[in-house]
């Protein structure tokens, strides 16, 4: 059975697109359900980020084609708006695919270790979902222990590069003191945590987090001695920050122009720098025109960061040649897991007819035929019907002059034919 890898990312799709098909984590039981009733596939895992949406399925080019007209039904857009900016990967090309997404060789920030986890909760959530088997069940397995090996056996996991990291590093290039700033993060997410983290790392002191549940704000704040506030208080809290990072599930903008607006106002047009860091986008894009407002998303981040990536681009190397060689041992597996189902599909079929000319030579003996006549009749009818297809095959294959198949069918079937040899 096929696996293909379907999907758009950052370098496909800008952030306008990949917003509208991201998936907030409580979405993702609602549609992989959604995606099972449709009957588009046989197996499915459905992978969302920032960065990213991706479907792994298995299937034919028929549940492809059906995978592709689910994408933009259940997002709710126009047939083919996705074209354009999609690709798709078959067998070991989407296993190669897999394995480089989970261990970081395919993300924006290159080697970034957060894709893994994310890469492992979306299997997670296929697997209670049941709209996982074998074949990528074995193949997501395989995945985790390919990016394991990568981190381990590279240098790619030695500096800290990720979006947070990259944000903060921004920042420090803004701000002279960045200790005395006042920092406000919106979200309560592990992207916000690993911000917290290297900010204090900093030596910041004057963090505030704002969160929609405040009870998670205040869990992160206990943790980085912080303030927590709850959302609806954004704007008393705004005015205050000269650095502003976001990132929520939230599917619509969170911090909208008006509040960045009344925020600058009132700080008397002292400037303010905001990182929007999620997708969707929990910025409105029009805080960007403020002349005071000083405003990046991830993939402003992204190609700011460019420039440091060499060191990881080499260890990138080394973690290429071990992606290539364990997607050959997994395409190595798939033919033999493959073969192993025709073998049990050849047996079931032999098992059938060997029943089914078992219960006519009985009915014969029963109308009083003589024991003899039950066993020819047992033996001519069973070697009629194990060898009609095989037979058929290979008479269309000797007028085709298909001559790999005829020496195949001597191999298997031990012949010894010179005509085919």
């Amino acid at each position: 059975m096929p696996i293909f890898a379907l999907g758009l990312n950052h370098q496909t799709a800008p952030i306008t697109l990949r917003e509208k098909v991201a998936l907030a984590p409580e979405r993702f039981g609602d549609a992989l359900e959604s995606l099972k009733s449709s009957g588009s596939a046989d197996e499915a895992v459905l992978i969302s980020t920032c960065n990213r949406t991706e479907l792994f399925l298995t299937g034919d080019e028929t549940s492809l084609q059906r995978c592709t007209e689910w994408l933009h039904q259940y997002f709710d857009l126009n047939a083919g708006a996705l074209d354009s900016f999609t690709y798709c990967h078959r067998d070991r090309a989407a296993i190669r695919h897999l394995y480089r997404v989970a261990s970081g060789l395919d993300s924006m920030v290159l080697g970034e270790p957060q894709i893994l986890g994310q890469v492992k909760r979306a299997h997670s959530e296929a697997r209670q979902a049941g709209a996982v088997r074998t074949s990528l069940d074995r193949l997501f397995q395989t995945a985790f222990s390919v990016a394991k090996r990568v981190r381990t056996e590279t240098s790619l996991g030695s500096s800290p590069v990720s979006v947070a990291f990259s944000a903060v590093r921004l920042a420090t290039r803004i701000f002279a003191d960045l200790a005395g700033s006042n920092t406000l993060l919106v979200g309560a997410g592990e992207t916000i945590e690993l911000v917290a983290r290297h900010l204090q790392e900093r030596g910041v002191r004057h963090l505030t987090i704002a969160n929609r549940t405040l009870a998670n704000a205040r869990s992160l704040a206990e943790e980085f001695e912080a303030r927590a506030v709850a959302l609806a208080d954004l704007d008393h809290v705004l005015p205050e920050a000269d650095i502003v990072v976001a990132c929520t599930a939230s599917t619509t903008p969170v911090i909208t122009f008006q509040a960045i607006q009344r925020a600058l106002k009132a700080r008397r047009r002292k400037p303010m720098l905001v990182l929007d860091l999620g997708v969707p986008r929990d910025v409105e894009s029009q805080v960007g025109t403020l002349d005071d407002a000083y405003l990046y998303t991830v993939d402003d981040i992204g190609a700011m960061i460019e420039e440091s990536m060499k060191s990881r681009r080499d260890a990138a190397a080394q973690g290429e040649a071990i992606i290539d060689l364990q997607a050959e041992h997994f395409v190595s597996w798939l033919k033999l897991f493959d073969a192993q189902g025709a073998i049990r599909g050849l047996r079931d079929r032999a098992d059938r007819e060997r029943a089914d000319q078992l219960q006519k030579a009985k009915q014969a003996l029963a109308q009083g035929r003589s024991p003899e006549e039950a066993l020819e009749l047992l033996a001519h009818g069973l070697t009629n019907k194990l060898l009609h297809a095989p037979t058929v095959a290979l008479r269309e294959a000797a007028k085709r002059a298909d001559v790999d198949l005829l020496r195949a069918a001597s191999r298997l079937f031990e012949l010894d034919d010179p005509g085919v040899k």
